[in-house]
């Protein structure tokens, strides 16, 4: 309804409306109302935004949002709004930016500014580098509590965060960090090398920035040290990026579990042909996979015709072995993305998931062995039976086991999605199916 509401203020040219509206909002709700609209009508309310609601609301923007509103703005307003940026949202969005934008914004830098998102961008993409902040108050490790306080006071302004303090030595090599809950309520006399947990986790610029994120989570830090090849201070990756971090992994893993391609900016936004050419590749992958499935039918035609009541079952066991590995490729791949499964449990998945599928095979094979019976006698049902145990193994445990294989090759497991060992289950179980019908009934 908010959007409705927008467009049709912004339609009407109720400037006053629209201005009740934004003030009405918050940053995040006007962001998402924003992203609903097309660009030309999304910049009306949101050049009635104050600078500093503006750069609230733009910072809560995708990156491709923020670029189709940066193309609206006049040089001016252009400049002022990227300059305020946080370095860390502005290498964001110049990571996904074309070219003539990207050279647009770093020009209207100041030097600082320029040195600090130039510094972002030298690192690896999906490196924490990427999203860390530079802008973090570091504290000699030689000062008092007192002290502390007073650099805290005279640099905080121009940090992201204030509530994680490193530590570092004269090298600006990394001892810790400390709180702004610590130096409060400390004396004021007290050395902050007494105030700082030296066994604070860190890691790499070059790291993964989702496991960072991850470890962020696991550890419970509001922001997590982020340091060179030498253990120095190079910045923090702050909660709030930690959280976009996960999201965005978090999507792109279902995105590629469904069978599908991420696609950028909001889902309401994307046009047609974004979202169809998203999924098509894999469709014609999965189609292409498909073609097992038929050359299997083709192999066993004479025992179809030799017994015809074998192909009333084929959806049955086709779709029940594809859910099946499904099931087990998304659990997988969940436990992969956090950190409950390692590539060196292997065997042990194998292990599990074969159980789990045995399990499961036993329970649908009582509930087949009944129908088919009902259906079609006792021999059909009978080989029904048997085919869904050894499938619903099978199919879990290939299911488990490709996303682990996938990551060993250095590849995402979420790309070996749950269409794809589907697909690959229905086939082999096929095979299965009608090799237990010939040592059953001897067709």
């Amino acid at each position: 309804m908010g959007t409705d509401v927008l467009r049709r203020l912004s339609d009407h040219e109720d400037l006053d409306g629209v201005r009740r509206w934004l003030d009405e909002n918050p940053p995040h709700v006007i962001a998402d109302e924003l992203a609903r609209m097309d660009a030309v009508s999304a910049m009306v309310p949101f050049r009635l935004l104050p600078k500093d609601r503006a750069l609230a609301v733009f910072e809560e923007l995708e990156p491709v949002d923020q670029q189709q509103l940066l193309m609206g703005l006049r040089d001016q307003a252009f400049g002022d709004l990227v300059e305020a940026m946080d370095p860390d949202d502005r290498a964001r969005m110049l990571h996904e930016a074309p070219a003539k934008v990207a050279r647009r914004v770093l020009a209207g830098l100041s030097p600082d500014e320029q040195r600090m998102t130039a510094a972002l961008l030298g690192y690896p993409e999906g490196s924490v580098g990427r999203v860390m902040t530079p802008e973090a108050v570091t504290l000699p490790r030689h000062l008092t509590a007192g002290q502390a306080l007073e650099v805290v006071r005279e640099r905080g302004a121009g940090a992201e965060t204030v509530y994680t303090l490193p530590v570092v030595d004269g090298e600006r090599r990394l001892v810790g960090v400390t709180g702004l809950r610590e130096l409060f309520l400390a004396p004021a006399g007290r050395p902050v090398a007494e105030l700082t947990d030296t066994g604070v986790a860190r890691v790499r610029a070059t790291e993964s920035a989702e496991d960072a994120a991850r470890l962020m989570r696991e550890t419970n830090l509001l922001g997590l040290p982020v340091v060179d090849s030498e253990d120095r201070l190079v910045g923090l990756l702050t909660i709030d990026d930690a959280v976009e971090v996960i999201e965005a992994a978090d999507t792109e893993d279902a995105a590629r579990q469904s069978g599908a391609d991420p696609w950028p900016g909001h889902y309401m936004f994307a046009s047609v042909w974004q979202l169809a050419r998203s999924r098509a590749v894999w469709l014609l992958l999965l189609i292409v996979a498909a073609t097992l499935t038929v050359n299997v039918l083709q192999i066993f035609e004479a025992t179809l015709e030799e017994v015809t009541a074998l192909a009333l079952f084929i959806p049955l066991l086709v779709g029940t072995g594809g859910n099946a590995g499904a099931q087990a490729a998304t659990a997988t791949v969940r436990a992969l993305a956090v950190g409950e499964v390692r590539g060196s449990d292997l065997l042990r998945v194998v292990w599990r998931e074969c159980r789990v599928g045995l399990l499961l095979g036993a329970m649908l094979a009582a509930v087949g062995m009944v129908v088919g019976t009902v259906l079609v006698g006792g021999d059909i049902a009978l080989v029904v039976a048997v085919s869904l145990v050894i499938i619903c193994s099978w199919a879990a445990t290939v299911g488990g086991v490709m996303p682990l294989l996938a990551k060993r090759l250095r590849i995402d497991p979420a790309v070996v999605s749950a269409p794809m060992v589907t697909t690959l289950v229905d086939a082999s179980g096929l095979i299965i199916y009608f090799l237990t019908a010939r040592a059953v009934l001897g067709v």
